[in-house]
């Protein structure tokens, strides 16, 4: 009987660790419960090259932490075509970036200050 309890015992303690965890991961991975910190911003980058007829910009960018993304070279599309018309090569910008339908896309571009 004495064996039974010391297994119940480590049981319950398990369990009280591994639950509140699975809690937190699970409030984590969801969407709209994200912190202030992991909401979309803008992000610092360099434009490295532009495809104005595919609508797609390269960019060299520092983190993009909504996105939990290191920095790193990238082309990226853009939504709009429009929004490459005031940039070119060599140019720093601050731009913001979105995931959807598996492509990353640039909704929004603006020269840095």
């Amino acid at each position: 009987m004495n064996k039974f309890k010391q297994i119940l015992v480590i049981s319950a303690l398990i369990l009280g660790v591994a639950l509140p965890m699975s809690s937190f991961a699970q409030t984590a991975m969801e969407p709209g419960k994200m912190d202030m910190s992991q909401q979309a911003a803008m992000t610092d980058g360099e434009v490295k090259k532009i495809d104005m007829e595919a609508g797609k910009i390269t960019l060299k960018h520092g983190d993009i932490k909504h996105m939990d993304m290191p920095g790193m070279t990238m082309v990226f599309t853009a939504k709009d075509k429009s929004l490459l018309t005031n940039v070119k090569p060599g140019d720093k910008v601050k731009f913001m970036v979105v995931q959807e339908g598996g492509k990353m896309l640039v909704t929004s571009i603006q020269p840095a200050k």
